[in-house]
């Protein structure tokens, strides 16, 4: 993985604007340690962080190739997971190539297939390629969104980057935030609507979307969406497919020049990439494969059970380690560490995030990136194949709301009375929008159509909130995460799943379980889902208290918003928050992060209400 970024501006030589690029280049440095390099060709720059995982010596970026007498130059950001078979495909038209990155695939991918090429690849990227004859500039996100791509466009010109903080060092954005930012942030958050960078001016492809940039015009277009088709296998086929194509998922991510670990929680979806991972290592005689699990200072002595979090994963990761002989590592957090590092993780977003959710991750990868480059991680098996609660409460299923934050009230009690007047409101026109392009078919019934809402909402929001806590984390410390779960072919397999075929037993995710049940032992084949840990210790409690006293006693845009009263009943009785305000696990606690993580945003990047 990498960072890229880049500017395109009429009637300018980049070249006069080289402390201005070198100051993108550096923001991205945490993203691509290893190599850096600029290209420069008249009103045209592109910048390139590396972290070196495949190909050190022909890997490197910018990468320029030339066919039929014109210069094609590319940044790209991600790991491509058909490289091979794009590479035959390539050599049988006649191209040559000197290496075997991806990156020299995905180049030649679009010098043949131009701008329908993000339809041949198969992997998690963003890229830009820069056509010399035509002085245009194609830019790609990968179909699921796993890897960022901002952008800003504005009058004679564009600037794009992996992070918002590169488009801040250009100087062309600026750290201004309108009323429909601050919705964002304030109602939406940890979330953020697809393509919106809360910041004024600053945009982002949506997942399984490209653009180009030609004559001062941008075109934007959608190269992939899921679409609403019938389900025409039976039960049988149906779970062998389910089993054959997450296999296949894992086995490609498996694919490495640097060392490769996987996370592993105990629960059902990172079990089974170890198993897999273990299995595949045998057969190609690779050793044991790492694992990596996570867990509080001090944290059983206050683990709380509640109908989210039912139990530990302690004992599971233990009997996975057993079952699949792997080589394992448990990292202990400090509960003063993962609270320092809310703030670090807002600098590795560029916005307010999951709380302790980002710090203890950021934490977490870390510590594994002192001995590995690469890592395999379990995400998105519950926003594709239901693994979470409100697909089961039929009131909460039909609930004509966002089910990961159902009631407003508790983010409206933080803010004073007449600040963000129309927040709900802005809620409520996002959740609409997203459930009204949900695709269907004439023959869904009522459950089967309300279903696929689901799995939208869950697809364009949840998960990309997951994903964009799992990228900003990981490469905040070199670490390239890769998510055997999040391949396109998966999505689009799940999305037209009958949901009897996929709640299989009647259980979260039980077409998965019922696909890899002779694989695992039959306790976390069948466990009960259970979430990312959080600390349960008072130590973090009591720092989030702390901090907040202190945050409540400036003068200052965050302050002149927040409602002290409310928030001061929320650290002396954490007792009456009764619902997260986000997903499963922010609740008291988690919401004085919150808070804190929007002082350090407002402070860092000295934020302007506009």
């Amino acid at each position: 993985m990498c960072g890229i970024a880049g500017w395109m501006e009429r009637d300018c030589q980049m070249v006069e604007r080289g402390k201005l690029l070198k100051a993108m280049s550096e923001t991205l440095d945490r993203r691509g340690p290893d190599e850096n390099g600029t290209y420069i060709n008249g009103n045209t720059a592109l910048i390139h962080r590396r972290l070196i995982v495949i190909d050190r010596e022909n890997g490197k970026q910018p990468m320029s190739a030339r066919h039929d007498g014109c210069t094609y130059v590319i940044v790209y950001n991600g790991e491509l997971y058909n490289t091979a078979a794009l590479r035959e495909e390539l050599k049988a038209d006649g191209f040559h190539f000197h290496g075997h990155s991806d990156t020299e695939v995905v180049l030649k991918t679009y010098i043949k297939y131009g701008t329908r090429c993000g339809e041949k690849l198969n992997g998690i990227y963003a890229f830009a390629v820069f056509n010399t004859k035509e002085r245009s500039l194609f830019l790609c996100r990968d179909k699921i969104g796993v890897k960022p791509l901002f952008y800003a466009l504005y009058d004679g010109g564009l600037v794009f980057g992996s992070e918002i903080k590169a488009l801040f060092a250009s100087g062309v954005v600026q750290p201004r935030v309108s009323e429909q930012g601050l919705h964002e942030i304030f109602f939406l958050g940890p979330a953020r609507t697809p393509g919106c960078g809360v910041f004024e001016g600053v945009s982002e492809l949506h997942p399984g979307e490209c653009a180009l940039y030609r004559g001062g015009r941008l075109t934007r277009r959608t190269y992939f969406a899921l679409e609403a088709r019938e389900h025409t296998d039976n039960e049988a086929q149906t779970i062998e497919k389910t089993r054959a194509l997450l296999t296949d998922a894992i086995e490609r991510q498996l694919v490495s020049d640097v060392p490769l670990c996987m996370l592993l929680s105990g629960g059902l979806d990172s079990s089974i990439i170890v198993k897999v991972a273990s299995q595949y290592n045998r057969a190609h005689k690779l050793g044991k494969p790492h694992t990596y699990s996570v867990e509080y200072r001090d944290n059983e002595a206050y683990f709380q059970k509640s109908r989210f979090q039912p139990n530990r994963d302690a004992d599971y990761i233990q009997q996975m380690v057993k079952n699949a002989n792997t080589r394992h590592t448990e990292v202990i957090l400090d509960n003063k560490s993962v609270a320092d590092a809310l703030t670090d993780s807002v600098e590795a977003r560029d916005l307010p995030g999951y709380v302790d959710v980002d710090s203890s991750l950021l934490l977490f990868c870390r510590s594994i990136r002192q001995d590995f480059t690469v890592a395999l991680s379990g995400e998105c098996a519950d926003e594709l194949f239901g693994g979470y609660p409100w697909y089961f409460n039929r009131e909460v299923l039909f609930e004509d709301c966002f089910p990961w934050s159902r009631n407003q009230s508790i983010r409206r009690s933080i803010l004073k009375d007449g600040v963000l007047p129309h927040g709900e409101a802005y809620v409520r026109q996002r959740y609409l929008d997203t459930v009204a392009a949900a695709p269907k078919l004439p023959s869904d019934t009522k459950e089967t159509a309300r279903m696929r809402e689901m799995f939208y909402l869950n697809f364009y929001w949840f998960m990309q909130c997951l994903l964009e806590r799992k990228d900003r984390c990981s490469m905040y410390n070199g670490l390239e995460v890769r998510v055997p779960f999040c391949d396109y072919r998966i999505a689009e397999y799940a999305y037209n799943m009958p949901w009897e075929l996929k709640a299989w037993g009647g259980r979260e995710k039980g077409i998965v379980r019922k696909a890899f049940e002779d694989l695992l032992p039959a306790e976390i084949a069948w466990r009960k889902k259970s979430p990312y840990p959080k600390t349960h210790n008072p130590v973090y409690w009591e720092e989030c208290r702390n901090r907040v006293r202190l945050i409540l006693q400036k003068k200052n845009a965050l302050t002149d918003m927040l409602n002290p009263t409310a928030i001061a009943d929320i650290m002396e009785h954490p007792e009456h928050v009764t619902e997260p305000w986000y997903g499963q696990l922010m609740q008291a606690p988690q919401i004085l992060a919150y808070i804190i993580q929007l002082d350090a945003w407002f402070d860092k990047y000295k934020v302007e209400i506009v």
